[in-house]
């Protein structure tokens, strides 16, 4: 499938989609492919959108541990900083910081005099543990609209944490186990926490733990951790706060607490009724993808003539684009399916 954005033919096939994912035909280049391709560059470390198998990577140089962690150590890697121009075939490339993990980035592609931006996941909001969003402007943005209605609007991370410290604070006869996923939400909260000054060791889940690592090895600034798998078990756990991924919930890892108090931090924690289906006593509001005002913003910054939406309420995002905006803009169905925020 080729995009319409109302150029030349040339200008029209500067970015397709195809049965592997989007494909760039001027750098024969696939972006976050579905399927193994020869060259894959990828947005972030994330499991839809970086998968195993394709015989060569590019991504920002940051994002490399955790590449290979999931993806093999043995892959053919090739490290680019953000904001470095790089020429593959006859297209011009560069990884801009998108704000959404540790090594995330957007990719901007520039051919023929046409440029266009593929966001990957992103937010706007500060977030200590991870480079600052930067807009682009481009011809074409193709951008993710994961919480693409306007009744999500967050608020900061650093009121964000203060809500959890005095959660599980109020509450020290008991451990309080918090549910966040296990890449980027988890090392955020870590770096939250110690930007308001928490210096209590916080206890990690080993899905947790092997990530953190890596933001370590970064320097990201931090709460102090420690797996939980390295207290003695006659140990009390009393008071601590443990992070963990939400698939540890109500699974045998628990049984290791003594009726602890539970929350889970999310986005979609804004919706009216989610705690409660999701089985957590408490629910906090923290996402690492753009509200719905921070999507309008990106869009309105890239200065793009043509918008393509894609997962989440693209259909929201897009018609709203249009009727308020007047901005040509659409939905486009990929294959990310957006990880658990």
């Amino acid at each position: 499938m080729r995009f319409q954005t109302g150029g030349s033919d040339q200008q029209q096939s500067l970015i397709e989609r195809t049965a592997e994912g989007l494909y760039c035909r001027a750098a024969d280049a696939w972006i976050d492919p579905w399927r193994p391709v020869p060259r894959a560059l990828i947005t972030h470390a994330h499991a839809d959108h970086a998968r195993a198998g394709s015989g060569e990577y590019w991504a920002v140089d940051a994002s490399e541990g955790i590449l290979r962690q999931r993806l093999g150590q043995t892959i053919t890697f090739n490290p680019v900083p953000y904001g470095k121009e790089v020429w593959l075939n006859q297209c011009k490339i560069s990884f801009h910081s998108a704000g959404h993990v540790l090594g995330s980035a957007q990719i901007r592609f520039e051919s023929a005099g046409e440029v266009w931006v593929v966001s990957g996941d992103y937010k706007r909001d500060r977030d200590p543990s991870c480079a600052p969003f930067e807009p682009v402007t481009c011809d074409v943005l193709i951008t993710e609209a994961t919480f693409g209605l306007p009744i999500y609007r967050w608020t900061s991370g650093a009121s964000v944490a203060k809500e959890i410290r005095d959660w599980w604070q109020a509450d020290r006869s008991r451990p309080s186990l918090l549910f966040c996923y296990a890449f980027g939400k988890a090392q955020r909260l870590l770096a939250e926490l110690h930007a308001i000054g928490v210096d209590d060791e916080v206890l990690l889940h080993g899905a947790v733990e092997t990530v953190t690592r890596h933001y370590r090895d970064a320097e990201v600034p931090m709460a102090p951790s420690r797996p939980v798998s390295e207290i003695p078990r006659q140990e009390s756990l009393a008071g601590r706060l443990v992070l963990a991924p939400p698939s540890a919930h109500r699974s045998s890892w628990m049984r290791r607490f003594k009726s602890p108090q539970t929350g889970f931090a999310s986005g979609w924690m804004a919706v009216r009724g989610a705690k409660r289906r999701r089985g957590y006593e408490r629910g906090f509001v923290l996402s690492d993808h753009a509200d719905w005002p921070g999507l309008i913003r990106t869009v309105r910054e890239s200065q793009a003539r043509k918008v393509y939406v894609t997962h989440g309420q693209s259909d929201v995002l897009a018609r709203y684009l249009r009727e308020e905006e007047g901005i040509n803009a659409e939905p486009l169905e990929t294959l990310f399916e957006g990880e658990s925020d």
